[in-house]
């Protein structure tokens, strides 16, 4: 019996090994298909405001039908990006920022930010953002901005509409 606690031993440190390496590569590979998909409407490091989700538009995996989504696909390879959130007055929306592990790396939503505008820079370490700007660093360059804003009724995607086209992401030049 005791010849087969070794074998038995590598057996199972090489199934958690592989099962590790397995869920790990699967987040990158989940996030990348997201960016790549998203970044089809605008492209990266530009804002992209959806449509609302129906059973035929589904631009992501479960959206909720009574959320209008804006996304910002980036690649902080040719530099930080700039991102701008402007929540709408009486209803809940939020900013969140995740990394190409799926991470959420940064969330603000309409009451912390008291209602104001909010501005923050995504960079990687070693990348120059503007002075008095708050900055996310991340560990990689790609990931996804996510700005959700919550409608009593799917008609009032109309009514503020003008104000979530407000919120934008661009790469910082220089």
């Amino acid at each position: 019996m005791t010849r087969w606690i070794v074998p038995l031993l590598v057996f199972l440190a090489t199934a958690a090994g592989a099962w590790h390496a397995t869920l790990a590569a699967a987040t990158f590979g989940l996030m990348e298909g997201a960016v790549r998909r998203l970044s089809l409407r605008a492209g990266l490091n530009t804002m992209s405001y959806g449509q609302l989700a129906t059973p035929a538009n589904q631009p992501i995996v479960r959206p909720s039908p009574d959320l209008a989504y804006s996304s910002c696909p980036f690649d902080l390879s040719a530099g930080p990006l700039l991102i701008q959130y402007v929540p709408v007055a009486g209803r809940y929306s939020s900013l969140s920022v995740f990394n190409a592990r799926t991470d959420v790396v940064f969330v603000r939503n309409d009451e912390q930010a008291g209602g104001k505008p909010v501005r923050i820079a995504i960079a990687r370490e070693g990348q120059k953002v503007p002075a008095g700007v708050e900055t996310v660093r991340v560990g990689y360059d790609r990931g996804i901005a996510l700005v959700r804003l919550l409608l009593a009724d799917p008609a009032e995607i109309a009514q503020f509409d003008a104000i979530r086209r407000q919120s934008n992401c661009a790469t910082i030049r220089g």
